[in-house]
């Protein structure tokens, strides 16, 4: 049952989905558009409230809690959602589109999720539209790690789904609100860990790089966007200030730098990035405050768009040259200066850059570090933003578009600018990364609580100025050393890899062994006991239990001829069979008790 009309942005998506694979022909590309700018409008007419509300069973599910936490993320993932299709216009496997638009159906219904069972439902939704941007790349290897990603995802809902039933068995209630971090249960725990590998919170963490490296073109940016950026949302919603976090998003902020810098694959550069990005996000929440929330809703927004623009532009070099890695281009700034421009401004955008998105966002969670005297924390997020512009926004740029042409020259003639569809799409997220760096309070008028935040001021511009100045300086002195080598990084994922290959080994070899051991020793040596029990047995069956029965009924046989010998009557005859029948019955009874 239903209590109120409420057009849900997810509903919009799927049921578009659903009806693609219908439109032919011309009406293609413009349903693309439309559906998209469809549940964008129904984002912008939104009344803060409770809306999509229904009754199951015992439960109150809520499809639609409308408020400025959740305004903000919708409003975002349906522009990505534009910016994205946009994009993808040259995809022509409807299947992709459909598995893009249920993926960000998915993440709007986690954002408007009231209750735990809807945002398991959307949650879910998620994890397995997702995977088809991977399996769709058609190569082996993509085929392979799709169902990592697949299992590693379905395990962070086994967990979430756990936590959500023990935390409602002891509270009788579904709701999902901020939760009692400052005395976390074990129900709350097992939720925070199916959040946090969604995040992938190290060492949770290595299904990303695999995950977006291998997606195709265009799904790659949709999964930058919405995974983690939805689990930023639920961390926020239901775990700010929660002190474990800080910790892990700091960690996670230099070691996705770290390990950003060692990659000679471009997208996995970018994807291991992601990591440290959202290592900003998760250290916010962590913090709590109201200016620390602000920061990871606005860094979020940020993120998606300038994390996007990135995996644009380095995904039309893919495109159109079929090559991601470092060891393989350079020089094309002559053959696609357009993308190098908006891949440029993506990777100083996410730098930090003075008048541009990454500045006003990233800043306000280091501000709110320090306000919140976590001088460790500031201090290393700040540290972190230099190995940002480092691997982003200089040795990216530098490898693909300035380095040493190391492309064949099949590639170099297959370079060019990709078409207008995808220079659209990136000229939009430039856009508004030009617009949120130069005009604040488009942001800022969105977040949830009131800004108390200024980040042009001279001290702020100087030191953030500094700090890349002096990044780049060391930069072009290091520069041969930071040129990327054809070799394998070993991440933390190495370890519970042996111990997968350990634990086969045992299960094939010694416990197998054991197994067949005792199994040969059964059939060699098991029949003997067998074969003595069941001589015991016949002996025993023959010469006791037959005795015993034989011997009880001639007995009977010898009383019932006595008896009739007898000249007295019949009565006394049987009276006295019986008698002695049941005499003997029970001598026998207490000889054998």
């Amino acid at each position: 049952m239903m209590s109120d009309f409420w057009l849900h942005p997810a509903l919009i998506m799927i049921l578009g989905a659903l009806v693609l694979p219908f439109v032919r022909g011309a009406g293609r590309r413009p349903f693309l558009l439309v559906v998209p700018l469809i549940a964008f409008a129904a984002v912008l007419q939104m009344q803060e409230g409770i809306h999509g509300i229904f009754y199951f069973m015992d439960w109150q599910l809520t499809f639609g809690r409308v408020d400025r936490l959740s305004l903000v993320f919708a409003y975002i993932m349906t522009l990505m959602c534009i910016i994205g299709t946009i994009y993808g216009l040259h995809v022509e496997n409807e299947y992709e589109h459909q598995a893009a638009w249920l993926y960000v159906a998915g993440a709007l219904g986690v954002i408007f999720a009231g209750d735990f069972l809807v945002l398991f439902l959307f949650w879910e939704l998620m994890a397995f539209s997702s995977v088809f941007l991977i399996w769709f790349r058609g190569q082996a290897r993509s085929l392979a790690i799709g169902y990592r990603y697949l299992l590693v995802h379905t395990a962070g809902g086994l967990a979430l789904l756990a936590g959500f039933v023990l935390h409602y068995q002891a509270t009788g209630d579904l709701s999902f609100n901020q939760f009692d971090v400052a005395n976390p249960t074990f129900a709350i725990y097992l939720i925070m860990i199916g959040f946090i590998l969604n995040a992938a919170v190290p060492p949770l963490h290595s299904w990303l790089p695999e995950a977006y490296s291998e997606a195709t073109v265009s799904g790659a940016v949709f999964m930058s966007a919405f995974t983690t950026k939805t689990t930023v949302y639920a961390l926020a919603r239901g775990f700010a200030g929660m002190e474990i976090l800080i910790p892990l998003g700091v960690f996670m902020a230099i070691y996705g730098v770290v390990y950003a810098m060692l990659e000679n694959d471009a997208r996995r550069l970018l994807a291991y990035h992601v990591i440290s990005q959202v290592g900003y996000m998760v250290a916010g929440v962590g913090i709590g405050t109201q200016m620390a929330i602000n920061g990871v809703c606005a860094h979020a927004f940020a993120n998606i768009l300038n994390k996007g623009l990135l995996f644009m532009g380095v995904g039309s070099v893919l495109y159109m040259t079929g090559k991601a890695k470092f060891t393989e281009l350079g020089g094309l700034y002559k053959k696609m200066p357009l993308a190098l421009v908006f891949t440029l401004i993506g990777g100083l955008s996410i730098s930090g850059f003075p008048l541009l998105s990454g500045f006003v966002s990233k800043s306000m969670i280091v501000a709110a570090g320090f306000d919140a005297h976590l001088y460790w924390a500031a201090f290393l997020l700040t540290l972190a933003s230099t190995g940002t512009f480092l691997c982003l926004g200089l040795k990216a740029l530098y490898l693909i578009w300035f380095g040493k042409n190391n492309c064949s020259e099949e590639t170099w003639n297959k370079a060019t600018d990709p078409p207008l569809h995808m220079h659209l799409a990136m000229g939009l997220a430039a856009f508004f990364c030009i617009l949120i760096g130069v005009y604040t309070p488009y942001l800022y008028q969105m977040l949830p609580y009131p800004v108390d935040f200024a980040p042009y001021t001279a001290y702020h511009l100087a030191k953030t100025i500094q700090v890349l100045l002096f990044t780049a300086l060391g930069f072009f002195l290091l520069i041969d050393q930071l040129t990327p080598k054809p070799t394998i990084s070993l991440d933390l994922d190495w370890f519970y890899r042996r111990g997968g290959q350990l634990f086969l080994w045992l299960a094939t070899k010694p416990i197998q062994a054991v197994d067949t051991a005792v199994n040969n020793a059964y059939r060699t040596w098991g029949l003997i006991p067998l074969m003595i029990v069941s001589r015991f047995w016949s002996w025993f069956d023959w010469h006791i239990i037959d005795g015993v029965v034989d011997g009880l009924a001639r007995t009977v046989r010898w009383c019932g001829d006595w008896s009739r010998r007898l000249q007295a009557g019949q009565m006394q005859a049987n009276i006295f069979s019986t008698v002695f029948v049941m005499t003997v019955l029970l001598i026998l009874y207490v000889l054998a008790s």
